[in-house]
């Protein structure tokens, strides 16, 4: 991911670094790459030339989207990207159908460590919605096959909530603010 100021900039550098690649016979993912009109002006300049929302980009799982802040202030947002997302829920479901025959004593820390490690990898700010969604999901997949192992009554709502409760199944949490500097990191920014 590379951020130019002007569409010239970025056609330039575009240019340069096919030409630089392609000495070491290296070229470009079509696919992937591309030159896309994104950050503070990027909407009303959309506007202007009658197109709709900015373009989004998806970058190390994330997709990084034009937004504003509470008090109107341009933003960059992140979210888990959907196919992050539905990787990680096809993992889960796996992973559940391959473990199940576990004791609960058993099976509840290990899917507890899987989720942590979701919700620490995508924690960061304006990404809530997704750990929730995720959260909600690998739920009701664990439900299903606590029901599916059941072979007499099946369980309701009201059961499933006391045993996650009883093998504290984590909650969605934020663990990054990307918008705290921190002061050893000033250093390297002089």
């Amino acid at each position: 991911m590379v951020c130019f100021e002007c569409k010239q900039d970025a056609e330039a550098f575009m240019t340069a670094l096919r030409e630089r690649l392609a000495k070491f016979n290296l070229e470009l993912a079509e696919k992937k790459t591309r030159i896309i009109r994104f950050g503070r002006y990027a909407d009303q300049a959309n506007q202007k030339d009658g197109k709709g929302k900015p373009d989004t980009f998806d970058f190390l799982g994330f997709t990084h989207y034009c937004s504003l802040s509470k008090k109107g202030r341009f933003r960059v947002k992140r979210k888990t990207s959907r196919k992050k997302l539905n990787a990680s829920l096809q993992r889960c479901k796996a992973w559940l159908r391959d473990n199940l025959n576990l004791p609960a004593d058993k099976l509840m820390p290990r899917l507890r460590v899987k989720v942590l490690g979701h919700y620490r990898y995508y924690g960061v700010t304006d990404n809530y919605q997704a750990l929730s969604d995720f959260s909600y999901h690998v739920r009701r997949q664990l439900y299903w096959w606590c029901n599916r192992r059941s072979q007499g009554k099946h369980h309701n709502w009201q059961w499933f909530n006391l045993f996650l409760a009883k093998h504290a199944y984590p909650n969605p949490k934020l663990y990054v603010n990307v918008y705290d500097i921190k002061p050893e990191l000033l250093g390297c920014l002089k």
